[in-house]
């Protein structure tokens, strides 16, 4: 039972390739792809791509143990024939080296229009410590390209995959339905610039659970439009924490709602719970939110509403962010503080923050309460207060 045990993925897939025989299998090493790392395995991917959705039954692609390289990939949907497509990865999907060589892309791997796709196992390295490396010493940089992207899809899963060293976001979730990420894991170092683990934006009916996320910038960052986000038993760090944002930056824009985020660790992190939004004139807004069962290990701002976001006073008019924000819940929320204030409400003047509610918020400074910071925000205490509350 132990070795069943311990090899389990290697299990569910010799039983899932052989005794499935309602399922097409396309194996990229028969569309020409080399385990060697050394050689590009793009058409390869693209043609087991065609063949899969080509396919009027539920269909497999599977990569097989080793390294592939993997210059860029699209994986458009709208054609498709087959409802489900499974990818089912053993092995290592490189992104090239050089940064050069995707210069003027936008995404690295990116599934357009599909339904019904899903992802399991395997390793994505983007391989980007070159670009990195660029930003810090130079200015004539490419910005980057996403990791794994889902745009304009629907009924997507992703379990037990690993997404390691991308140039910018790991994992961006964009104009999606129904997704479901569990058993992810994204690392990064902690100094890697625009390395968001997960991004969702202008989505619905998305789950996030059950993983484990370090990078350079936010572990999970929310964008306009989210609404029916769920994240559940994360582990955050390092990196810039959870945030909801920033939002705010266009006149006319989506709000966020309907997000719960529980059962969450921050370890180190620059943050723990983030709203931001850009000092700016605009519609958005962001209501009926949880945070619940939250533990901080040295975090530097706990809790913290940021509106008056405005990095290097550029691009912002100096006036009060016209984001909404109300209805937001912090339930059992423990730990400690690197800073002595672990609790900053900076609420816009011209809209202040309504509906806080704090209940049993423990957080300490050097073994000390930790302070609390008020402005323009309205709500209520509850049950054990520390520190003690400005609401």
């Amino acid at each position: 039972m132990s070795f069943l045990v311990k090899n389990l993925p290697l299990f569910f897939t010799i039983f899932f390739l052989m005794f499935n025989s309602s399922i097409a299998i396309y194996n990229i090493k028969n569309y020409g792809a080399r385990s060697n790392g050394k050689i590009d395995s793009s058409k390869a991917f693209m043609s087991a791509w065609d063949a899969a959705c080509a396919s009027t039954s539920p269909s497999t692609i599977y990569v097989p143990q080793g390294s592939y390289l993997l210059k860029n990939a699209y994986f458009q949907g709208q054609t498709c024939k087959s409802k489900s497509i499974t990818l089912r990865i053993d092995g290592t999907i490189l992104a090239p080296s050089d940064y050069n060589v995707n210069r003027n892309e936008d995404n690295w791997i990116k599934f357009d229009r599909v339904n019904g796709v899903s992802i399991y196992g395997g390793t994505l390295d983007g391989q980007a410590t070159g670009l990195w490396a660029c930003k810090t010493s130079s200015n004539n940089c490419p910005q980057g390209t996403m990791g794994l992207t889902f745009s304009n899809s629907s009924n997507i899963n992703i379990i037990g995959l690993t997404s390691q060293n991308s140039q910018m976001f790991h994992i961006l979730v964009d104009n999606c339905d129904n997704v479901k990420l569990q058993g992810v894991k994204v690392s990064a170092p902690g100094n890697s610039p625009n390395t968001d683990g997960i991004h969702v934006q202008y989505s619905s009916r998305v789950t996030i659970m059950n993983s484990r996320i370090g990078t350079g910038d936010d572990c999970i960052s929310i964008g306009p439009g989210t609404s029916n986000l769920w994240i559940e038993n994360i582990a955050c760090g390092p990196g810039h924490g959870i945030s909801i944002g920033s939002l705010g930056w266009e006149v006319q824009e989506p709000g966020v709602q309907n997000v719960t985020v529980k059962t969450v660790t921050f370890t180190g992190t620059q943050n723990g719970l983030r709203v931001k939004t850009w000092a700016r004139t605009s519609n958005g807004f962001v209501k009926d939110i949880l945070f619940q069962h939250i533990v901080m290990t040295n975090v530097q701002n706990p809790i913290i509403i940021d509106q008056n976001y405005c990095p290097n006073n550029e691009n912002c008019p100096h006036q009060g962010s016209g984001v909404k924000i109300s209805d937001i819940k912090y339930r059992d929320i423990r730990g400690t503080s690197a800073t002595e204030v672990a609790v900053k409400f900076d609420c816009s003047k011209k809209y202040p923050c309504s509906g806080i509610s704090l209940e049993d918020v423990n957080l300490s400074y050097k073994n000390q309460p930790a302070e609390a910071s008020c402005a323009n925000a309205g709500g209520r205490a509850s049950g054990f207060e520390k520190p003690n509350s400005c609401l």
